[in-house]
Parts: C-alpha cells; structure tokens; sequence
C-alpha cells in the first residue's frame, strides 16, 4: 500500500476513514452478540456451558494482545486493519456454520484475536487521528462504534423476527464488510511505525497509567456482561419473548452509542474526572435497578443507565493512554488494554457459572458492584489534564 498523502487532503478525511473502521469493529461484534440466545438453543447449551463458551473470545483476545502491539511498532496502523478487518468477518461466518460447543469454542477464540487485530489497531489509528485536532474527538469514534453496534444489533433483531439462520445472517454481513474494507483502507492515515526492540512485548502499564488501567478493566468486565447476558437477562428474567430479549439489548447499546456521541462535549464541561464518576454511579444505579425491579419498563431503564455508563469510560482511558510519555501509543493502548480486557477475560463467563449455581439475577447484583470500583478508583485520581 502506498502512502495515501496524493489521496486524502484534509484531517477531516482521515477522521472519516477512521470512523468507517470502527464502523466494521462495531457492527461485525454486534452481528455476532445479536445471535448469542438463538446460537445457545440451537446447540443446547445451558448458562455454565454458554459461560464457558464466552471466555474463548476474550481468551483469544488477551492471546493476539502482545502479538498485536509488537506488529503494531513494525507495520503501519492501516496494514494491521486491513488483515484484522478480513479475519474477523471470514471467522464470523465460519461461525454460523458451528453445530457444537467445541467448534464454537475455537471459532470464538478465532474471532477474539481478529477483533483484537482490529481494535487495537483502530484505536491506535484513532489516537494519531486524535493528535491532527485541538478538540476531543475520541469519544465521538466510540460512539460510531456503539452506533454500528446499534445498527448491527438491529438488523440481528430482523433476522430473529424473520426466523434467518445465524449462517445466512453473518454471510450477507461479512460479504458486506469485507467490501467496505478494500474500498476504504487506502483513504486511512499512514502510520509510520516506530520500533520500540527494547522492549519486551509483554508491556504492564506505567505508573500513570495504571488506576486508569483498573477503571477500563472495571468498565470492559460491564459493558461485555451486557453485551453477553443482557438479552438472555431480559428473556430468563423479565419476559421469555425472544424478540423482546433482543429489543432491550438494542436499547441499550442505543443509550451507549448517545452517551459516548456526547461524551467530549461533557468532558470539555466538567472534565474527565467528573464524567468517569458519574459513569460509575450510572452504571451501579442501572444494574441494582435491574435486579430489584425485574419488570420491563425498570430493567429497559437500568440498561439505558448502564449504556449512559459505560459509554465515555474506555474511549477516555484511550485518550489519556494515548498521551503517554513513556511509551509510544500502540504500547501505551496495548498496554491499557492488557489489564483492561481482563474484565472480559475473567468476568462475563463467571456471569453464566455463578447463574448456574444460585441466579441470574444475583450475578447481576455482583456486577453492579464494579460501578462503586470504578467511583472509588476516580475518587483516588488526580484531576487528568
């Protein structure tokens, strides 16, 4: 790929570009969380099993993490896009094509490291785009990721109203994809790598970094719940209609993708601090709702404050991450994610064992619990700049 300076002229359309990639993460994940009840009856799998299933994707993820930073400070932020934007929609639609838990478990750990390949990358193109403005516009890229999650949960809610099988759903949205990605990777910002052979690829946070690491981890453990068990919460717990069940988990992610379209204009406000721990709060108060109040116009409420919630909390870790000083941004963003992404890792699947033993309802409960962590952490922070 050639330097695409002779192409794009302005900031503006890198910033597009950009917002596009983030685009295909998003609606390429929510493709797949959309099928998550009809995938888990048409194999038989009960919440333990479904848990256990879960934990291969972020498994995968934390694998691809090193993997993908060390690529990162050899190849271009768009080379490492372009192969995890091809991944990720192949393995999506080998996906639909599982018929047992042990295929699943593998394709899923599959698709976690291409999604790692993925985000990673966009997130450190979205930071070199970020260092082009004067203004923050980092959460706004979250928020076209949550609203192609939006848009990908809503078309999985059309092909659960119309009864399509997950193999012609996620057929028609890799194909679709895939050509968004060929058309678009050469309007991307070139990234000239910078080799850090010093270092270990294994990298933990710095000082700075780290009670930002704790908070993200905290935030990720949240908002995967809610991407992993919210609709099975909604159809276990408050009504049984599967189309219902997939309705609230569209509702949320359209409360997530409004808060983070909003979050840099609240940041610019009231600053970071301020945003994280209303974001926290949001987040206990939406869950603790739920649990109490298992009714659906209470639960839709507490998942619209969970999404309030969790909206600006990772796209502004990323930011901060990004401003390092001691290490360049790829590392600093591998390096964040590596504590973070272990909410994923070792907190949705334990939803599914924990419900098993004692209820849904009281997993929730626990979760809920990580928006005071995340108050405490902000309460114990200095005012970020």
């Amino acid at each position: 790929m050639h330097n695409p300076s002779t192409n794009i002229k302005s900031a503006v359309q890198y910033r597009i570009a950009c917002a596009i990639f983030y685009f295909i993460s998003g609606f390429g994940y929510a493709t797949w969380a959309s099928r998550i009840p009809t995938i888990k009856q048409q194999l038989h799998l009960n919440d333990a099993q479904l848990g256990t299933v879960l934990f291969a994707l972020p498994i995968g993820l934390m694998f691809t993490m090193p993997i993908t930073s060390k690529l990162l400070t050899h190849y271009s932020s768009r080379v490492i896009m372009l192969i995890g934007s091809i991944v990720l929609t192949v393995v999506l639609v080998i996906i639909g094509l599982t018929n047992n838990i042990y295929q699943l478990i593998l394709m899923l750990f599959c698709f976690g490291s291409a999604r790692n390949l993925l985000t990673l990358s966009i997130n450190t193109q979205g930071v070199a785009v970020q260092n082009l403005y004067t203004k923050s516009i980092m959460a706004t890229f979250h928020g076209i990721w949550s609203l192609a999650g939006f848009a990908g949960a809503a078309f999985g809610l059309l092909m659960v109203y119309f009864n399509v099988a997950p193999i012609w759903h996620f057929l028609v949205v890799g194909i679709v994809l895939t050509i968004v990605t060929f058309l678009t990777i050469n309007y991307t910002y070139y990234q000239q790598p910078i080799p850090e052979s010093r270092k270990p690829v294994f990298t933990l946070p710095d000082k700075y970094l780290i009670k930002f690491s704790f908070i993200c981890f905290a935030c990720m453990a949240c908002e995967n719940t809610m991407y992993d068990w919210s609709a099975l919460y909604f159809q276990k717990v408050v009504n049984p209609d599967k189309t219902m069940a997939t309705a609230s988990f569209v509702i949320y992610l359209i409360a997530m993708t409004s808060g983070r379209f909003f979050g840099d204009k609240l940041v610019t406000r009231i600053g970071i601090k301020t945003v994280l721990k209303f974001s926290g709060l949001f987040i206990f108060s939406g869950l603790i709702l739920a649990v109490l109040f298992p009714y659906s116009q209470s639960v839709i409420l507490g998942f619209i404050l969970v999404g309030l919630g969790v909206s600006c909390i990772v796209p502004m870790v990323f930011s901060l991450a990004g401003k390092s000083k001691t290490m360049n941004s790829s590392s600093a963003l591998a390096s964040i994610s590596t504590i973070g992404y272990l909410g994923f890792v070792l907190v949705p699947p334990f939803v599914g064992y924990i419900s098993q033993m004692a209820s849904l309802r009281f997993s929730f409960g626990i979760i809920a619990f990580f928006g005071i962590v995340i108050v405490s952490l902000v309460s114990k922070i200095k005012d970020p700049q």
